[in-house]
């Protein structure tokens, strides 16, 4: 990738974020840049094909972050929540729900990263379910593949914001009280006493 391609892209990715894949246009960005139109046309045809490689970059930044959170984690159920809490900082916060736009806006796109989403996701949750079993903190009765396939279609049914909107489900709170929705059905007693501490620490 040459130069003036990765400083587009790394521009045009913090405006999407920023303010939504569907809002920014062509021209804001070019403006944005000090670029002509006609030469932003010439590294990214569309702004689809834009859209696309920044919401991959972004896809391939996160799962670097999870990675190493669960390379170094001791503890499957504050796991989930440094994950929770990574996610978010990548995201900004997820104020413009990008994979729900992603879906709305650019269909193709998003068939194709969802994909990719889904398989990285059930990896990682397979890897956190078991690991919760082996130490005692999750069920030992659990259909993992069944487990793990649920949390993404919740992790993902709440970006709709449709059904989820920030008036009435304020971002940060949505995915506190989804991740707890979601532990609280797979822990054991002992899991369950972390999960509570975990809870009252974060409302301190």
């Amino acid at each position: 990738m040459t130069d003036i391609k990765q400083h587009i892209l790394k521009e045009s990715t913090e405006m999407f974020l920023n303010h939504g894949f569907k809002s920014v246009t062509m021209d804001e960005i070019a403006s944005a840049l000090g670029m002509s139109k006609k030469t932003l046309y010439s590294h990214y045809s569309t702004k689809e094909a834009l859209v696309e490689d920044s919401f991959l970059g972004v896809y391939r930044m996160v799962c670097n972050g999870i990675d190493h959170i669960i390379d170094t984690s001791f503890n499957p159920i504050e796991e989930l929540y440094d994950i929770k809490k990574w996610v978010m900082e990548s995201l900004k916060g997820d104020k413009t729900s990008p994979i729900f736009q992603l879906q709305k806006y650019y269909p193709a796109s998003y068939g194709k990263i969802n994909k990719m989403m889904f398989g990285f996701m059930q990896n990682c949750i397979t890897k956190n379910i078991t690991q919760g079993v082996a130490m005692g903190l999750y069920r030992d009765t659990l259909n993992i593949d069944f487990v793990s396939r649920i949390y993404f279609v919740g992790i993902q049914g709440i970006k709709d914001l449709n059904l989820f909107p920030t008036a009435l489900f304020p971002v940060h709170a949505l995915y506190d009280q989804y991740l707890e929705y979601h532990l609280r059905g797979i822990v054991t007693p002992a899991g369950r006493t972390i999960l509570n501490k975990l809870i009252n620490s974060n409302h301190d």
